[in-house]
């Protein structure tokens, strides 16, 4: 793709998007009157108990703003078991490497943690999945060449998931948080999604309603912002993005349980923390902690994920020149 077409492409769209996010809180507001160190895991920032968070008009604690979580922190610890090739679908062994990129990491202000890795529980730092599970991603992954089906959704341009979509990855990490009275809503700049967290004790929508990302509720407990999701389809998955490492492309299943925490602990921080629990496919619950930091001349650009996406196409077009060349071989 031409850089530069792209981003001036970007640029003629900033003022859509500051329209389609003004309409996002009009629209959740009109809903709302309708109705560590180097021997542990992860050291994530300790919040600061004598900070007092702002708060919205309505009394909200505020998490209004444009946050990032670049990070240079592999997702889980390595291991040497580990078969970067397969988890980046690169399988001729010449893989770029599966972590985080480090975009951003050294040219900011914000202080950085010292962490093994992002997974936090088990102490390992390793997601504990059942072994069927990473069978599947291994034999999808090895055929991605074969079937658009063996794509992740986030290729294929759907979603990156939740929590998935908050994971970091090595551009496009961009957050921006709004609220309304009764409503959350958090805006992705990868793949553009926009989720809106009723906060009024609606009950989670019926068991025959099944969601790629799940049906989100939220509550305050504190100064916390808990959500609570249920209600997922078994088509996606738990983690999309190469930066995820052995979790990309790991499959969900209906009985996925997500709970997520985000607590402002100072001006330019939240901590994130996500409890991921499904016990068809991991054998116990497994939790992810980092913080989120607060960029106020960060820029979210449209993201046009089918506008010059030629992964899929160029992908399959690979494939069937690969069973081409085999027929041609075999008939010699």
């Amino acid at each position: 793709m031409d850089i530069r077409a792209a981003a001036g492409r970007q640029m003629r769209n900033r003022g859509f998007m500051s329209l389609t996010l003004t309409g996002l809180v009009t629209a959740a507001a009109l809903v709302a009157v309708a109705g560590q160190e180097q021997n542990a895991p992860a050291n994530t920032a300790e919040p600061a108990t004598n900070w007092p968070p702002p708060r919205t008009p309505d009394g909200q604690p505020d998490l209004q703003g444009i946050w990032t979580n670049y990070t240079s922190t592999p997702f889980e610890v390595p291991d040497e078991s580990d078969t970067p090739e397969v988890y980046s679908g690169d399988l001729d062994g010449t893989g770029r490497g599966t972590g985080p990129a480090a975009f951003l990491t050294d040219t900011s202000d914000r202080q950085l943690t010292k962490s093994r890795s992002l997974v936090v529980d088990p102490p390992s730092g390793r997601v504990p999945i059942m072994p069927w599970a990473e069978e599947r991603r291994n034999d999808k992954l090895a055929h991605i060449q074969d079937d658009w089906v063996n794509h992740t959704p986030w290729e294929r341009c759907i979603t990156r998931g939740v929590p998935g979509g908050l994971f970091p990855a090595g551009y496009g990490s961009g957050y921006q948080i709004l609220q309304s009275p009764g409503y959350v809503a958090i805006v992705y700049e990868m793949i553009h999604e926009a989720r809106i967290i009723p906060l009024d004790g609606r009950p989670h929508v019926g068991s025959s309603v099944r969601l790629w990302n799940g049906d989100s509720r939220g509550h305050w407990e504190g100064n916390t912002l808990v959500v609570d999701i249920t209600g997922y389809n078994d088509k996606g998955s738990v983690a999309t993005n190469v930066a995820t490492q052995r979790v990309r492309a790991i499959p969900q299943s209906e009985a996925l349980h997500v709970v997520e925490r985000f607590t402002r602990v100072d001006e330019n921080t939240i901590d994130y923390e996500v409890v991921v629990d499904d016990p068809k496919v991991f054998t116990s619950s497994w939790k992810v902690a980092m913080p989120l930091h607060r960029e106020p001349d960060y820029q979210l650009f449209e993201y046009a994920c089918h506008e010059g996406n030629y992964a899929v196409p160029n992908t399959l077009s690979a494939g069937r020149a690969r069973d081409k060349a085999a027929r041609g071989a075999r008939t010699q």
